[in-house]
């Protein structure tokens, strides 16, 4: 890996749910403030998530989100969307970090260099922490979201494709919020 001075972590919540944006975060931790249990965010409760997420946002030298919205992801496809999530939450870093490491087996473009490690949530802390913030992030997201789109279930499924959320777009029909190139919503377009 080399001596990189400043080296942030980069991951993506989100790619699997009809509903939603993509949120990407990105962190450089402070090597002389340690945070223990840093991990890939899908391992953890969602109490722990909440606490490490205050604690990360307290103690790293720095973080942000990156996001790319419902109709960009139609537009581009979910793996470009998600990229393209990343690439904004490094942009939005305070401070710009001289190497990423990236959750996955793909990098986005990026004015540093950048290595991407298959399960890097679970390998690397400060992916371990943007996993974190991100899925923290996008959660509370999607409660707001439940109280603008009552009926969807959005805050329990956090819009993942369940029975109950498959159910309510059949019933009640598809928001500006739902992905219309994800197949169950197109489904429900073409019925119409």
């Amino acid at each position: 890996m080399g001596v990189f001075k400043l080296v942030a972590g980069v991951d993506e919540v989100g790619r699997g749910p009809l509903a939603g944006a993509v949120v990407a975060a990105a962190v450089i931790l402070d090597p002389d403030n340690p945070i223990e249990g840093l991990t890939d965010s899908k391992k953890l409760t969602e109490k722990r998530r909440e606490v490490l997420s205050e604690e990360i946002k307290k103690k790293a030298l720095c973080w942000a989100f990156g996001r790319a919205e419902p109709a960009e992801i139609d537009q581009v496809n979910i793996l470009q969307a998600s990229l393209l999530a990343m690439s904004r939450a490094v942009e939005n870093l305070t401070t710009q970090p001289n190497h990423c490491l990236i959750d996955g087996n793909k990098c986005p473009v990026l004015s540093c260099t950048s290595e991407a490690i298959v399960k890097g949530d679970l390998k690397v802390d400060s992916i371990g922490a943007a996993s974190i913030i991100a899925k923290v992030e996008r959660d509370n997201e999607l409660k707001r979201l439940d109280q603008q789109y009552p009926g969807y279930g959005l805050a329990k499924h956090k819009g993942y494709p369940t029975k109950q959320h498959l159910e309510a777009l059949a019933e009640l029909g598809i928001t500006p919020i739902h992905r219309r190139s994800f197949s169950p919503v197109r489904k429900i377009i073409e019925r119409v």
